[in-house]
């Protein structure tokens, strides 16, 4: 659907725009004036605070319009909801009325009234209108079947008109809001320091993932979008904060799908003299609290199926669970070759170049990830698909991390952080030598960081979590697009009206 063109409508509305402006009426003047939202004055009405001589000045979209003769009835919305107005030709005299208001003005104008608050023999709370203004003409017409459009991809591209007509993706982004606050509510009262960490980097690191690169150009040098905000804010506990967190956007050169967006929302927290069971207690937490200051309660329902938050979390290992899925025992199967041939004999499609960490990630992704609705941790994963992370004491080729899921999505992941120095350079070396063999998420060295390390950093648990995936749980909602004001959309093909815009203006 192309909402961009130029319609009959809109050159008729051109024409009112002009004819108002030759009497001296401004379509958007600069000054505006509310002394209630159209929720508080139906409260204050409801609570006897507005009586029949109480002015109120509401100001707000014109959504719906019924035109009776002599008297009119409209719904204007404002950010808080929607009242009824009642305007008659005998208060507002003959050409406010007939020519102004029946005339001039057209559904998705914002306006504003002045008057009384009553109710109507209905029952509905009206203001009776004794003063109309016009805010700011809308040249272009809104929708009249947004409802029925099955192009979910015209609603992102023109999201504020998806705001505009539907309430309830609003109600999404209220939501993702109070998320958001309630997660700093809980790390702030836990000690957290909230900080800001660089997200141009002159080496990107702490995920494995393909960065965006940029050119500085008075510094003459290469330049990185942040993929995590790791590396940076484990130098602070080096420094000597204890508890530091943020969150904020990271970017990731990679596919989009219903759970990747390019530019996405993370928390990440770091907390010394503890492990990655610390921080699985602490996920619970934070999750929890958080999601029940959102929905009210840790019960909720995720396309279609119940999903109980209620801690504590089921801790399964990895190597357990693949076993479960796929009657494969991946620490039996330390070659990569001979993972990959167990892997072909249940049907799989390995890839023929993946080392054995990546062999075991992609069966977690192809028999495991979507299986896991309820609450779930998985702990215990490979060394060589997490080079940041402490060695288990018990097996030096499973490292002490976890990821966390819930609706069949990884929401979080999570580890013990390497603190050793030497061992951090060993597997900066090991990353180093994927990268020179054609993988393009593997870690670059970062030699000031391998300092940090050499100054001290205590035992430390650290998490990162992605918000828009916990959103799209507390909202029900498929797609990360979904909870994504603005999510990134190819641009090709997409048609320009800037001639006819120009024409219209030339000639409206």
């Amino acid at each position: 659907m192309d909402l961009g063109a130029v319609t009959d409508q809109e050159i008729i509305r051109r024409k009112k725009l002009n004819e108002l402006r030759e009497r001296g009426i401004d379509p958007y003047p600069a000054r505006s004036y509310r002394t209630h939202t159209a929720k508080q004055a139906k409260a204050a009405f409801e609570r006897g605070e507005l009586g029949p001589e109480d002015i109120v000045a509401l100001t707000g979209r014109m959504v719906t319009r019924r035109i009776m003769g002599k008297a009119s009835f409209a719904h204007i919305e404002d950010g808080s909801g929607r009242i009824q107005i009642h305007l008659r030709r005998d208060i507002l005299g003959e050409e406010t009325y007939n020519w102004f208001f029946k005339k001039m003005l057209d559904i998705g104008d914002i306006i504003g009234v002045k008057g009384p608050i009553f109710r109507t023999r209905t029952g509905e709370i009206t203001c009776e209108v004794r003063e109309i203004s016009l805010l700011a003409k809308t040249l272009h017409p809104l929708p009249d079947k947004w409802h029925g459009l099955t192009d979910v991809e015209t609603r992102y591209r023109h999201r504020y008109v998806d705001l505009m007509v539907n309430p309830e993706v609003r109600e999404i982004f209220v939501k993702r809001a109070k998320l958001v606050r309630a997660l700093r509510e809980y790390l702030d009262r836990e000690g957290f320091l909230e900080v800001e960490t660089p997200i141009l980097q002159p080496i990107y690191g702490g995920a494995a993932a393909r960065p965006f690169t940029t050119y500085h150009n008075e510094l003459e040098q290469t330049l990185y979008l942040r993929i995590s905000f790791e590396l940076y804010l484990k130098r602070l506990l080096v420094g000597g904060y204890e508890r530091v967190y943020e969150i904020g956007r990271d970017f990731r050169n990679e596919g989009v799908s219903f759970k990747h967006n390019p530019e996405f929302t993370q928390l990440e927290f770091y907390e010394a003299y503890t492990d990655y069971h610390g921080v699985m207690r602490r996920a619970e937490e934070l999750i929890t609290y958080a999601v029940e200051q959102v929905n009210g309660s840790l019960k909720l329902t995720y396309q279609g199926q119940e999903i109980d938050l209620t801690p504590p979390w089921p801790r399964i290992p990895l190597r357990e669970i693949i076993h479960e899925r796929t009657g494969i025992d991946i620490l039996q199967y330390r070659d990569p070759e001979a993972l990959r041939r167990a892997i072909r004999d249940i049907g799989g499609n390995p890839n023929p170049e993946a080392g054995w960490g990546k062999l075991v990630d992609g069966l977690l992704s192809a028999y495991v990830e979507e299986t896991l609705v309820q609450p779930t941790f998985l702990i215990d994963y490979p060394v060589d698909i997490s080079p940041l992370a402490k060695r288990s004491p018990d097996n030096p080729d499973i490292a002490e991390r976890f990821e966390g899921f819930i609706g069949g999505m990884e929401i979080c992941n999570a580890f013990s952080e390497l603190n050793d120095p030497l061992d951090q350079l060993d597997r900066f070396l090991e990353q180093r030598k994927a990268m020179e063999a054609g993988d393009e998420e593997a870690h670059p060295i970062d030699e000031d960081f391998i300092l940090a390390l050499r100054f001290g950093m205590p035992p430390t648990g650290g998490f990162g979590m992605g918000i828009d995936r916990l959103t799209m749980i507390v909202t029900d909602k498929p797609s990360i697009r979904e909870v994504i004001l603005f999510p990134h959309l190819r641009t090709k093909g997409m048609p320009s009206h800037l001639q006819e815009l120009i024409a219209l203006r030339d000639d409206p």
